[in-house]
């Protein structure tokens, strides 16, 4: 049986934006900056309140559906987001 793709309401791709990298739609925040701060102890309140208040509950708990879909990817991106950073 083939699965179609799975759509999300607001992660979206724009090859220009990220690197092509898939993106909280309206945002420049990717997914992994997303999932790369709650794997680093923030939560989904911090995240929205201290990190990025641009974004919904809704979009943080989408970026970690999207993660659960992708998680690969995600943990690629995350690990090399963590060594630029050190």
């Amino acid at each position: 049986m083939v699965r179609a793709p799975q759509r999300y309401r607001y992660i979206i791709r724009m090859p220009k934006v990220r690197g092509g990298h898939p993106i909280v739609e309206g945002t420049r925040i990717g997914v992994h900056d997303v999932v790369g701060l709650l794997q680093n102890g923030e939560t989904v309140d911090s995240v929205i309140s201290n990190c990025f208040p641009e974004i919904t509950k809704a979009q943080v708990y989408e970026c970690l559906a999207y993660y659960e879909d992708h998680r690969g990817e995600i943990d690629l991106l995350v690990a090399r987001q963590m060594a630029s950073e050190a």
